[in-house]
């Protein structure tokens, strides 16, 4: 496993990570999800990402007590407010900020999370209070670092723009071969401002495994066969896309590779990102993700691979 520095921050961060959206607390077994764990600690993964409101605070009390054994400084932990909890908490007030962190590392047994990220940005609160908030919870020591996750670059730049107040050295974009939208602002504007991208989705919800073919139905147990972790495949299970993926495949076997390698490598190929964020049901999943770390890609493989693609990409 390779390492890499997660913005102006003094995190250095494995180039795989391990989340927990839709799987740990939730769509996974327990013992599953302890397995995965594990196998993250076994290959080198100290990134670990969650999020209040995975599993309504399942993820985050799963893995408090699954991490609960180990030294603190030897993982690096980050979690995420801003979506509904209840029908009156929700968004990035202060009230929210100061509870909800506190409720998050009462769940993940800790003192503190090495990364505190706002979820989605709040119109609804002034940017400025959320900014102050932030600044609160680091320098009470409930958070080394701030984040957040599918900001517009108008909104990073507000934020960026306030004074005295700490700063992002994190944002959590959707990325991957099939899903370029960032590319195009956010990471020059984070790439100037010491900000690094971690960055979701990078095998697109399972698609970029290979595992979905064109002419069959979704493997039994997949994630599009789950009624809790499928909701979200749509845009990446057309037949364009999974014929593009085909293609795809045999770019991946040209160059040696596994498909998810070639995927993640293609990812880790950006500087400014930081770290994929992978999901996983499954130990052997977790130890196959992490055989991306440390891949350089050829100009022709890439070439390839956007040729196998065609306009199927969303940029």
């Amino acid at each position: 496993m390779e390492y890499r520095r997660l913005g102006d921050s003094d995190l250095n961060i494995s180039e795989i990570s391990l989340g927990s959206w839709l799987t740990y607390g939730g769509g996974v077994e327990r013992e599953q999800a302890e397995g995965c764990v594990q196998k993250a600690f076994e290959v080198g993964i100290n990134f670990i990402d969650t999020a209040n409101v995975y599993g309504r605070g399942k993820a985050e009390t799963l893995l408090g007590e699954v991490l609960s054994g180990r030294e603190r400084t030897s993982y690096i932990l980050a979690t995420k407010l801003y979506f509904p909890m209840s029908n009156t908490d929700r968004g990035l007030s202060r009230e929210q900020v100061l509870k909800q962190i506190d409720l998050s590392l009462e769940r993940l047994r800790t003192d503190y999370v090495d990364l505190y990220q706002c979820h989605r940005y709040d119109d609804q609160t002034p940017l400025e209070e959320t900014m102050e908030a932030l600044t609160e919870v680091v320098r009470a020591g409930k958070a080394r670092y701030i984040g957040f996750s599918e900001w517009s670059a108008e909104q990073i730049q507000a934020a960026l723009d306030l004074p005295g107040v700490e700063k992002f050295v994190s944002s959590q974009p959707q990325y991957s071969l099939l899903w370029r939208k960032p590319e195009r602002e956010i990471f020059p504007l984070c790439a100037r401002n010491g900000i690094s991208q971690i960055v979701w989705s990078p095998l697109a919800q399972g698609v970029l495994t290979g595992k979905y073919r064109p002419d069959d139905p979704p493997p039994a147990g997949s994630r599009a066969t789950s009624a809790a972790m499928g909701g979200f495949m749509d845009r990446f299970t057309s037949r364009p896309v999974l014929e593009a993926v085909e293609r795809l495949r045999a770019v991946a076997e040209e160059a040696g590779l596994t498909l998810p390698q070639l995927a993640l490598a293609w990812v880790l190929r950006e500087p400014n990102v930081a770290s994929a964020i992978v999901g996983a049901s499954r130990p052997e999943q977790v130890e196959a993700n992490a055989s991306a770390s440390g891949i350089t890609l050829s100009e022709d493989t890439l070439r390839a691979a956007d040729e196998a693609l065609g306009d199927v990409v969303v940029r």
